[in-house]
């Protein structure tokens, strides 16, 4: 019950249950306890938990406690107190599952009971599977959960946009005009790359602040603004603003009203032909005016009943859209679909875990009693526009440490993924890290580059993860190419066991939701990466709670952390330079010709380090953590940059973490 989890996930660990129990009426039965164990929960509350859940249980960054949003999801029949306290005691407190005694466990549970209107008994609670299996958060009359739109909502003024632009043409020609930053990653082929040269490693440092824009979502703050012809597009949890790219001046904003807690990050948008488009939290895809903001279309196509969302940023070819959902630990069997752009209805759909009877199926030899799951989408997608292949990122198998109950090699988790755009059919896949024990997603498949390897002018794919390996495959032969480290790796083959394995990268190290960025002319590929091993132990009884995390096991991670820039040829794989950052790097990094790599750390500097080197040329403290976009683009001929920060999750803080802010910078004088 302390700090919240990963960026891909809600807010809170503990009550992240987003199988939600819309109806709540059948008669509860309660458990006793005594009210010296809910005092004991309360000192103890206040050592392991308030940090994240807040004094009250109700104020923290980690999702609440007590109150409407927790019984809505824990006092109904298909929650028993067995539940609840299993993810407890598995879960928490954030990092150190299970090292807390089954008296103070208890302790808390009591609490947490009668901070939600239950009265202290004669008897004390006691971890009795068959009295918690039938218990229940005890409550006159649970609220419930419910959607507070239908499965389809069409705009008023229908569905043709107001706006203009960007055209097909001018997503296809991004990479080569430096005006726009057109998509989450700035081109199809993921680059992160500008071919923007006013600010240079000789006057980088003139730049000043030119405005700054306040989100007002004071929740997980991990945006990829996109920007268009003087416009930037921004979103937070449920809100989607439009505000002047170069004043920060607001144009306009759309909230949607979500059927849960906005605990869950939204990391962007997709434009295109005057649409802003962009999933929800509560499983919606919703497209707005670019002009105005008014809504167009939104369908529901995630099931949050079964942990399903959307975090991730959509990308948009022709009039297909494409998304998938988070959240993979949740045990949600992924995919990946295309929606038409004018309505939002689905093309085609292409399932991570397969059904029964598709290719990969009998890659799974799971016993029939244990669910499977996994393969979820959270991060950017990239898009060979040439031979129109769409490229994912699939996420980890689920239950994840328990490698032996999955049997098989889980297909097509872990893996890069190409598609065919147009019909969804697979062309061919990679898997990169194979038999997942550690929760290690694969997380990046880009940039997409044509470089010189071994001899040979290649079209090349990288791709990285949460296992620490920047891996280069050749997309015409599909061979592997090169492999690099890019954090500390310790153990990493060792199987994870009940006593417990320490291995690096941990739970959430290496590469996570921002990935590399190529710069052609110093042929290299940028890095950002975590270092942050962790001790990973195998649950002897592995239960599955749905829209809860399903690891089968648990996790105490190492008190020590520090983060990694690094700079890798991209021709050899051999590494040219590293920068040290003394937190785990998760913010963008964006190259540009002017020699110089753009990112943020989370104890709130924004830097530019020169590209030959690595050497810091310009550093400016945000006021918050940046775990977020930063993208550069230009606006009546001045090149501007624009770095998000603010509270990126609990998973991921400082003392002070700040609020969710757009800053934009120019060099002082224009130019």
């Amino acid at each position: 019950m302390s700090k919240s989890p990963r960026a891909s996930l809600p807010a809170a660990i503990l009550v992240a249950s987003l199988a939600l129990p819309w109806h709540t009426t059948e008669a509860q039965v309660t458990a006793s306890f005594t009210s010296d164990q809910s005092q004991r929960g309360a000192a103890l509350y206040a050592r392991h938990c308030a940090e994240c859940h807040g004094a009250q249980l109700t104020s923290g960054t980690a999702s609440p406690l007590t109150g409407r949003d927790f019984l809505a999801r824990w006092a109904t029949p298909t929650r028993s107190l067995e539940d609840l306290y299993y993810v407890m005691r598995t879960s928490m407190p954030f990092g150190a599952g299970g090292t807390l005694s089954t008296d103070e466990y208890l302790a808390l549970l009591a609490l947490i009971l009668e901070r939600n209107g239950q009265a202290p008994g004669e008897r004390a609670l006691v971890a009795d599977r068959e009295v918690l299996g039938v218990a229940r958060v005890a409550v006159a009359s649970a609220p419930g959960l419910r959607y507070p739109n239908p499965p389809s909502v069409m705009g008023p003024g229908g569905t043709t946009p107001t706006g203009i632009g960007p055209t097909h043409d001018e997503l296809k020609a991004v990479g080569t005009q430096g005006r726009d930053w057109l998509t989450h990653t700035r081109d199809y082929a993921g680059s992160r790359y500008s071919p923007l040269a006013q600010v240079t490693t000789g006057n980088v440092d003139r730049l000043r602040v030119a405005c700054a824009f306040q989100v007002g979502q004071n929740a997980s703050f991990q945006n990829g603004p996109v920007v268009h012809d003087g416009t930037m597009y921004i979103t937070a949890a449920y809100a989607t603003m439009a505000i002047d790219a170069a004043t920060c001046r607001p144009k306009w904003r759309h909230d949607w009203i979500g059927a849960i807690p906005a605990g869950l990050a939204n990391r962007g948008v997709a434009i295109k032909d005057g649409r802003v488009v962009r999933g929800t939290g509560d499983g919606y895809l919703v497209a707005l005016d670019a002009s105005s903001g008014t809504l167009l279309w939104a369908h529901r196509i995630a099931d949050v009943t079964k942990g399903e969302m959307i975090s991730m940023a959509p990308l948009i070819y022709d009039d297909l859209v494409f998304v998938g959902p988070a959240v993979g630990e949740f045990g949600i069997r992924g995919w990946v679909a295309a929606y038409r752009l004018q309505d939002g209805q689905r093309v085609w759909r292409f399932n991570i875990v397969p059904e029964k009877g598709e290719p990969g199926a009998e890659t799974w030899k799971q016993d029939a009693t244990i669910p499977l799951g996994g393969g979820a989408v959270w991060t950017p997608l990239s898009l060979d526009a040439e031979r129109e292949l769409l490229f994912v990122a699939a996420a980890n198998p689920a239950p994840d440490f328990p490698v032996a109950l999955r049997g098989g090699s889980n297909l097509y988790t872990n893996s890069a993924i190409a598609l065919h755009v147009r019909t969804g059919k697979l062309a061919w896949y990679d898997q990169m890290v194979l038999l997942d024990d550690h929760d290690w997603d694969l997380t990046q498949v880009s940039p997409l580059y044509r470089a010189t390897i071994k001899g040979k002018a290649r079209n090349a794919i990288a791709t990285a993860g949460k296992d620490g390996m920047l891996r280069v495959v050749d997309r015409d032969s599909k061979e592997r190419l090169f492999e690099t480290a890019v954090t500390t790796l310790a153990n990493v083959d060792a199987p994870v066991t009940a006593s417990g394995t320490r291995a690096c990268p941990g739970i959430f190290g290496g590469v996570q939701w921002n990935g590399p960025a190529y710069h052609s002319g110093a042929n290299i590929l940028v890095v950002p990466s975590v270092d942050w091993c962790t001790t990973f132990f195998l649950d002897d009884d592995v239960k599955f709670v749905p829209g809860q995390n399903y690891l089968g096991g648990r996790v105490v991670m190492d008190t020590v952390q520090q983060g990694w820039i690094t700079a890798v040829d991209a021709s050899t794989g051999s590494v040219r330079w590293k920068y040290r950052s003394r937190r785990p790097m998760i913010a963008a990094v964006t190259a540009t010709a002017g020699g110089l790599v753009f990112t943020a750390e989370l104890t709130g500097d924004f830097l530019a380090l020169d590209v030959a080197t690595g050497a810091v040329r310009f550093r400016h403290f945000l006021g918050g953590q940046s775990g977020g976009g930063i993208v550069t683009y230009q606006v009546a001929g001045r090149q501007y940059v624009a770095v998000a920060s603010g509270t990126v999750s609990g998973y991921w803080r400082d003392a002070f973490p700040g609020s969710p802010t757009i800053t934009i910078f120019a060099l002082d004088g224009g130019r």
